[in-house]
């Protein structure tokens, strides 16, 4: 498959892209060289290849959930700027 003028005209209107007359023949020849990779790699047998879901076998190393102390209301709001005694006292954002 190629991309003439008309296809790359019709792939930026629907991507919502403003295309210059100057760019057009480098776009053309970037999605010319993107398809003819794609068709080179249809030619590779896969018949025997299991699908994947991960690229990679590693396993992420998650830590256990514990429940761990938490601070006092009081101690989290001692250092605040401004607190009312129950809750952070931020300047008003919307109107």
């Amino acid at each position: 498959m190629k991309i003439d003028k008309e296809a790359l005209q019709k792939i930026a209107h629907l991507a919502r892209l403003e295309m210059p007359a100057s760019a057009e023949d480098e776009m053309m020849g970037s999605l010319n060289s993107v398809l003819t990779w794609m068709e080179e790699l249809n030619e590779v047998d896969t018949a025997d290849v299991k699908p994947l879901t991960h690229m990679s076998l590693e396993v992420n190393a998650l830590r256990e959930d514990k429940v761990i102390p938490n601070i006092s209301r009081e101690q989290g709001l001692k250092n605040a700027p401004k607190q009312d005694g129950e809750y952070f006292r931020v300047p008003k954002v919307i109107e």
